[in-house]
């Protein structure tokens, strides 16, 4: 009786149950389409934290550099002597030096690996390589003469033109990421995508992994040779960053970096994995207590730098989205409650009848509630297809957003503008832009989110219906013409 009766008052009142679910399909399609593109916000975000220091990495430990003293030497120096044999064949010196912070103990990487909630840690060692080539061109004597014995001479009024220097600096990022500990350091933020990467027996070896853009750059392929001061490593594995920039031009194994730089037993950056995402806090500040002279940097952290279009629509997403959502999802659920109620006040005569034949408060009631809530239902479907379609949209268009990454934490802009970013390796700049496209993403916790809007926008709307059908009177009603 109940559902035969349901059936019959919707269907000859669709037209009024379609407005009460085209209002609810509204406020619920504006939420699903903000949710996504709150979520999608946050996997752009997760993209640009991680093409700063790697997958898995969940906060940086690094010491911030000395401030330099005054009178001290900005950069390297470089001497070349003249042949004197009188050539003038190319020279060339590297010099290479640590980039961005001051450098720690080794067995600070132990330390902190021991501290409670630390799950993994890891050290590496940012590098920079300041390459100077180049040669001296003799100058030439105009007007000379030929003395006593062959020797040449200068006579008076004679000029000696040409000659000089001809040098260039080349400057790269050089990374020593701890080939034993793979899941961690900025190397897992890159894809293989020619050759391999390293093998944990590859502690010393003299081989390098190249990003992808510098080799393309300096025409380096799988099996080619890198000349780092002097030694030479073979290319073994090409490395594609799946977001951002890359974190170095070239990553050897640690021991390696550590005897380029003669920096033995130090590290720049050590790289922590939590056991638990909730205590990243927790973790942070036992580093910070127990190990004294470090600076911890956490996913949040990085996540204040974040500025450009990317961080003013998640403003606008987290802010004015939700609260817009929710002003207009309230807007629909009052309007659902009045049109119901309205509707059972036209309903008057039908619902005294009712009463008058057996029907008790509660039953009319009932029977008000479950018709609100099969319009809400309705309206959940319609607002779900809604909400799917705009996600769609966003995502088929793919809006392109841009991410602006600013310098903290103590990085230094070195020789060749190259810096280091908040606990990461050296970088090409110290503040760069990277382009993120926007998806919108679709949970199933955000359709489940959706269901129960729908269900709770029938039940607001039958509570103001039941509550209005509850207090008819048998005798009152029957008096009332529709």
């Amino acid at each position: 009786m109940f559902f035969t009766y349901l059936r019959r008052e919707l269907r000859r009142r669709r037209k009024a149950a379609l407005v009460v679910a085209s209002g609810l399909a509204l406020g619920i399609a504006l939420v699903i389409v903000v949710n996504s593109v709150s979520s999608g916000m946050g996997k752009a975000q997760d993209k640009v934290l991680q093409s700063l220091y790697g997958l898995g990495t969940d906060m940086t430990v690094t010491k911030a550099a000395d401030p330099q003293e005054e009178g001290q030497a900005a950069g390297p120096r470089f001497r070349f002597d003249a042949r004197e044999d009188g050539s003038d064949e190319e020279q060339s010196s590297d010099r290479v030096l640590v980039q961005g912070f001051e450098t720690l103990a080794s067995s600070t990487v132990a330390k902190v690996a021991a501290q409670d909630g630390v799950s993994n840690a890891v050290g590496g060692l940012s590098l920079q390589v300041v390459k100077v080539s180049g040669q001296f061109t003799r100058g030439k004597i105009q007007e000379q003469g030929q003395g006593p014995g062959g020797k040449i001479v200068i006579p008076q009024g004679g000029t000696v033109k040409g000659g000089g220097a001809d040098f260039d600096v080349n400057t790269y990022s050089v990374f020593g990421t701890d080939v034993t500990e793979p899941e961690l350091g900025p190397l897992t933020s890159s894809k293989i995508t020619s050759g391999r990467t390293f093998t944990s027996s590859e502690t010393n070896a003299k081989v390098v992994v190249a990003d992808a853009s510098y080799a393309k750059e300096k025409k380096l392929a799988v099996g080619d040779t890198v000349t780092i001061k002097g030694v030479k490593y073979e290319v073994i594995g090409i490395a594609t960053p799946e977001s951002g920039d890359a974190a170095a031009n070239l990553y050897i194994p640690l021991e390696q970096a550590q005897t380029l730089s003669d920096s033995a037993n130090k590290v720049t950056t050590i790289y922590v994995k939590a056991t638990d995402s909730q205590r990243i806090d927790a973790v942070k500040s036992a580093i910070q207590n127990n190990i004294s002279g470090t600076t911890v940097t956490t996913s949040a952290d990085l996540a204040d730098t974040v500025s450009g279009s990317l961080s003013t629509a998640s403003d606008l997403a987290t802010s004015v989205g939700k609260w817009l959502s929710i002003v207009v999802l309230a807007a629909a659920f009052l309007v659902a409650g009045l049109l119901t109620s309205s509707a059972v006040s036209r309903r008057v005569r039908e619902f005294g009848t009712l009463k008058a034949l057996g029907w008790r408060s509660g039953r009319v009631t009932r029977q008000v509630v479950g018709e609100a809530v099969v319009t809400g239902l309705v309206g959940g479907v319609l607002g779900i297809a809604l909400g799917l379609a705009g996600a769609y949209v966003v995502t088929a268009i793919s809006p392109t957003l841009q991410a602006e990454l600013g310098g903290t934490g103590g990085a230094t802009t070195g020789p060749g503008g190259g810096g280091g970013f908040a606990g990461g390796p050296g970088r090409q700049a110290a503040a760069r832009t990277l382009d993120v496209a926007l998806t919108a993403p679709v949970s199933v916790t955000t359709i489940a989110l959706a269901v129960g809007l729908a269900v709770t926008g029938g039940l607001v709307a039958g509570a103001f219906g039941g509550w209005r059908a509850s207090r008819l009177r048998p005798a009152d009603a029957l008096r009332r013409v529709e």
